[in-house]
């Protein structure tokens, strides 16, 4: 994934931050640097629910706690889970509990979408062997129509 820095944006992305309450928190602009994801990506993922940074005037820090979330949220899009489905996984999350709701929600649309990936697999290979099938053709039809020509 690319980066989309401005000087400010680098400015505000130095280190870890270290707050009153003794957690350090990553700037935005380190949080995607590690991340490998833009500020604006980061930002569309606080708008949507999925993060939320602490707030010092326009400065977002994030917690020890936004990290691994964002990693579930890095992880359920490149397996493709919809934004929606990620954040209801996240959300169901609770520290104090056994997690069992969450698990079984988890495994449930996990199962669905590796059916989903499966057909959608089937179906890419499918068309590399169509799309071969033609080349080979094409390939011998424009070396019958070169070798007439000589």
């Amino acid at each position: 994934m690319e980066n989309n820095w401005s000087q400010a944006d680098a400015a505000a992305a130095d280190i870890d931050v270290p707050a009153e309450d003794g957690e350090n928190y990553l700037r935005i602009g380190e949080m995607a640097k590690q991340f490998g994801v833009t500020l604006r990506a980061l930002r569309f993922y606080e708008d949507k629910g999925l993060l939320s940074p602490r707030r010092e005037g326009a400065t977002r820090l994030y917690s020890r706690r936004d990290r691994p979330r964002l990693k579930l949220i890095l992880l359920g899009r490149k397996v493709g889970f919809s934004l929606r489905d990620v954040k209801q996984m996240i959300d169901l999350y609770d520290p104090n509990g056994t997690n069992v709701r969450q698990l079984k929600t988890t495994l449930d649309k996990s199962e669905k979408q590796l059916v989903r990936l499966n057909k959608q697999r089937e179906a890419i290979e499918e068309a590399i062997r169509d799309l071969s099938d033609t080349i080979a053709y094409v390939r011998r039809a424009l070396a019958e129509r070169q070798a007439s020509v000589q």
